[in-house]
């Protein structure tokens, strides 16, 4: 099978592939075109995933990659404040396998569906097994949410429990066997994250900073504190804590994976006290974990309120 016959018969023909709002242009030319109405900029981000670092290799799991490659990447709009308009492909194989990529294919057309998503172009290539996914939002102009807008005095927020898809971590690489509805759940979360769109769009005009949760709760957060020029400030009595977690691991190890595993595409937010009633309200998941302050860095306490140093400090590539 030829590439473009591989892009015809499993990417171009898709549900996703066809134009919807925004989309002035899809696949077939040199160019996408996106339309942006007056007043909007063009939110734009990049993923990689990399067989063997990113997910397992070889990977029989075809449809749930295709739903993690782009979920990932979606959850950068999210955290932005961006309303979703579209996204580009670039797919490296080693081999063509027709049940492999018609799987890999619905995955990834049920993620862009569930996000809204329209697949705009992208490439094909031999080689090593990656997927690079570009995707692009829209936001009102001076509205997107970014890094470097925390202050003093604001709440560090949190978007739900975090260390679920370090959980599934054990179960993905074969080292422990799943069984039961608490290590089905952890498995869903890594392979299907779900981009916190509506309370991304919620937070525009709200947070002062947020981003989401890709390499860890603490390394993420220092992101914050380094862009905002300030230090948060991080109870752990105060984190949200998995049912799925607290069942199949034991207490510390349940912090370890909540302070550093990553992966689990929650946004992480600093929200002024007084929208802290109106979070509450419409996003009861949500939970305040810390504060703002004066300095620089990210001190985590310990359930008595005294500083510690996480086990875990997050991923890096090098």
């Amino acid at each position: 099978m030829g590439e473009f016959e591989l892009i015809r018969r499993y990417f171009a023909a898709a549900p996703c592939a066809r134009g919807g709002p925004g989309v002035a242009l899809g696949i077939g030319d040199d160019c996408a075109l996106l339309a942006l109405a007056p007043g909007e900029q063009l939110a734009v981000s990049t993923d990689t995933l990399t067989a063997g670092v990113h997910f397992p290799d070889p990977c029989p799991h075809a449809f749930e990659l295709g739903q993690r490659a782009l979920a990932v990447s979606a959850s950068d709009l999210a955290a932005m404040g961006a309303t979703p308009l579209g996204f580009t492909l670039a797919l490296t194989l080693p081999t063509v396998e027709p049940t492999w990529l018609e799987a890999l294919a619905r995955g990834l057309g049920a993620m862009a569906e569930q996000c809204d998503l329209r697949l705009v172009g992208g490439d094909t290539t031999r080689g090593p097994l990656s997927l690079t996914l570009t995707v692009f939002g829209r936001v009102p102009t001076g509205r997107a949410l970014l890094r470097s807008g925390a202050r003093p005095g604001d709440l560090l927020c949190l978007g739900g429990a975090p260390g679920e898809a370090g959980g599934a971590l054990p179960f993905v690489l074969g080292q422990r066997a799943p069984s039961g509805s608490s290590s089905a759940h952890l498995l869903a979360r890594y392979w299907a994250p779900q981009p916190q769109f509506g309370l991304g769009l919620w937070l525009r005009g709200r947070a002062t900073a947020a981003q989401d949760v890709s390499d860890g709760l603490v390394a993420d957060c220092g992101h914050i504190a380094t862009a905002s020029g300030v230090r948060l400030v991080l109870e752990t009595a105060r984190l949200p804590v998995s049912a799925a977690l607290a069942e199949l691991f034991p207490a510390d190890e349940v912090l370890r994976l909540a302070l550093g595993a990553g992966d689990d595409y929650l946004l992480v937010f600093t929200l002024p006290p007084d929208q802290a009633p109106a979070l509450a309200a419409t996003w009861p998941q949500a939970q305040v974990i810390g504060r703002v302050e004066a300095g620089s860095g990210v001190t985590v306490l310990d359930t008595l309120g005294q500083p510690m140093t996480p086990v875990q400090a997050g991923f890096q590539h090098f």
